[in-house]
């Protein structure tokens, strides 16, 4: 691969791996929804990151926004079909989760627990 190819794809994987993305593609899945919708429900987003993210996702292919001819103007997004085909992926992510949470959860606890003994709390 060469150099430019290398950053290319580092710079596409650091954005799908990015928790704004999933979180944006999930709220996304079952159909079109307009910015306030999705600021609203991606609770913790700054305007500035959403808009960001949004405009990421877009420029990739991953996302398209349509804008709504009312009075005010509004503005709505959709996955596009290259979007749809990393439904596969976050879908094993989720399942994944949803198998190991307790795992980790116990993982966390014995972590916590080894550690405030090895510091003498």
């Amino acid at each position: 691969m060469a150099r430019n190819d290398v950053l290319s794809s580092r710079e596409l994987l650091d954005q799908i791996a990015d928790k704004w993305t999933a979180l944006i593609l999930g709220a996304l899945c079952h159909g079109p929804v307009r910015f306030n919708a999705l600021k609203g429900e991606l609770r913790g987003i700054t305007p500035t990151a959403l808009t960001n993210t949004l405009k990421r996702l877009e420029r990739n292919g991953i996302l398209e926004r349509r804008i709504i001819s009312t009075r005010p103007i509004a503005v709505e997004y959709a996955i596009t079909p290259l979007g749809r085909s990393l439904e596969p992926i976050f879908g094993a992510l989720d399942d994944w989760t949803c198998r190991n949470l307790d795992a980790v959860e116990t993982a966390r606890a014995v972590f916590t627990d080894a550690h405030a003994l090895s510091s003498g709390e």
